[in-house]
């Protein structure tokens, strides 16, 4: 689906094209980013943001659906932009939808994130109205290189589920293998 933004940009002499400001906050694309880059028969360019995480889809879903069964939390795994697989809960609610400006600021700053006494549950998804629902969370983002490139959450709306650091220590791990699996 094409739409025309009525933009015109010229290339520099180093061969760059300057994206304009509202097409990046559009598409949350942010300075450091990375682009692919694809051409098609008819002439075009296009770029698209390049999301790591997003080339182990299968394997997130599968690790996703193991911390399911073994804990029995809704487990869940993002890149920086949208929750790429899901498991124990609704995939209609959540997967492919856009993540939360809190959840994106959790990846940015590489915080570990449990709901405890002061910490009240967040908001997964943007569209997540009814966040209050999670009686328990657990967050752990998957940084590779130094580079925030996701995160694994666990969920519960359980009154009776407490998450502590035990759960933590499996979204970490979940977090450190799947970073490994992109290294590798």
């Amino acid at each position: 689906m094409k739409k025309a933004t009525g933009i015109v940009r010229r290339i520099d002499e180093l061969g760059r094209v300057v994206i304009p400001k509202e097409i990046r906050r559009t598409l949350r694309i942010r300075e450091g980013d990375p682009l692919e880059i694809f051409t098609d028969r008819e002439g075009q360019i296009i770029l698209k943001k390049y999301s790591p995480i997003g080339e182990l889809n299968e394997f997130s879903q599968e690790y996703c659906d193991s911390l399911y069964e073994s804990t029995n939390y809704t487990a869940m795994i993002s890149d920086r932009d949208y929750i790429i697989a899901i498991a124990g809960g609704s995939k209609r609610e959540y997967l492919d939808k856009r993540i939360s400006p809190e959840l994106e600021k959790l990846i940015e700053n590489r915080s570990n994130y449990v709901t405890e006494k002061d910490n009240k549950p967040i908001k997964i998804t943007y569209e997540d109205g009814n966040f209050e629902k999670y009686s328990s969370q657990v967050i752990a983002p998957i940084v590779m290189q130094g580079d925030p490139i996701g995160s694994v959450i666990m969920v519960s709306k359980d009154e009776e589920a407490d998450m502590g650091k035990l759960e933590m220590k499996l979204a970490e791990t979940a977090a450190g293998f799947l970073s490994k699996q992109m290294e590798g």
